[in-house]
């Protein structure tokens, strides 16, 4: 699945090339999550302001109203002004002045939303209880210290959760974990103050180098400019179970919670 570095990495591929291009044409495919909520010729002749992100939304902004477009488990974007025939797999295409956006996915769990402003109640079902942006200046130390200390599950569910701190995903959460020497199980509740400091300095660290390094690619994730992401050759603990640790050689381990992998050094990170 995108996560946030992916869906950022994603944004920052086409957001220059974009803004101001005039909307031609708007088609959509087989069904996705959710309606598009309005008819695709009600996007033509609209402007395209700029692209914004929220979590793992981008909020791409029109002279009328917005699109909310969720990548899904499989989803990617492409732009350009030379694209072929859409595939079996293409739902969603933007036709503009300046290049064609089209969706593609195979799992179809992505979304393109169109809604009148930020206010709106579909806007805010899906964006309202997203939590800080770990990117951003908004990303507040006490405000993560105070949402930690309310929460007895595990710190690397929270995490994952999104409504405390948002687009922290697996392969993130992992990372961010080990850099900060917590096990994945300890209680939130639980963290002492130095140690919630140094998770918030890991997580913000982590999430930008992802960034820088195009995101991760697992399967088959790349840019609206078909660029793949590197960091995944880089990642310490995430995928790496009975591999020596890079750091002190213990193997590392794998648990599951919630459904979900978790990749750990036993020696590296205190319970």
């Amino acid at each position: 699945m995108p996560e946030l570095p992916e869906v950022e990495v994603t944004r920052r591929s086409f957001v220059q090339a974009i803004e101001g291009a005039l909307v031609l044409d708007a088609q959509i495919g087989k069904t996705l999550r959710w309606p598009l909520g309005c008819a695709t010729q009600q996007l033509v002749g609209l402007t395209v302001h700029t692209v914004d992100r929220r979590g793992k939304y981008l909020l791409i902004e029109l002279s009328q109203g917005w699109l909310l477009l969720h990548l899904g488990m499989s989803g990617s974007l492409r732009f350009a002004s030379d694209l072929p025939a859409p595939g079996v797999h293409d739902h969603f295409e933007l036709v503009t002045s300046q290049g064609t956006l089209r969706l593609n996915d195979p799992r179809r769990f992505g979304a393109v939303v169109y809604v009148g402003s930020l206010a709106d109640p579909v806007a805010q079902k899906l964006l309202g209880r997203l939590g800080m942006e770990p990117l951003s200046e908004l990303f507040d130390l006490v405000q993560f210290q105070t949402g930690l200390k309310q929460r007895k599950a595990a710190i690397k569910q929270v995490l994952l959760a999104g409504d405390l701190v948002v687009g922290v995903g697996n392969i993130y959460a992992s990372e961010a974990l080990f850099m900060a020497g917590i096990r994945p199980t300890v209680s939130a509740a639980g963290l002492s103050r130095p140690r919630t400091a140094r998770l918030h300095a890991t997580i913000r660290s982590v999430l930008a180098r992802a960034v820088a390094q195009g995101g991760s690619t697992l399967r088959d994730f790349s840019s609206s400019d078909g660029q793949a992401g590197y960091f995944q050759l880089e990642a310490t603990v995430y995928g790496r179970a009975g591999l020596p640790c890079k750091v002190c050689a213990t193997p590392i381990r794998m648990i599951r919670q919630g459904q979900r992998s978790s990749f750990y050094c036993p020696a590296c990170q205190k319970p």
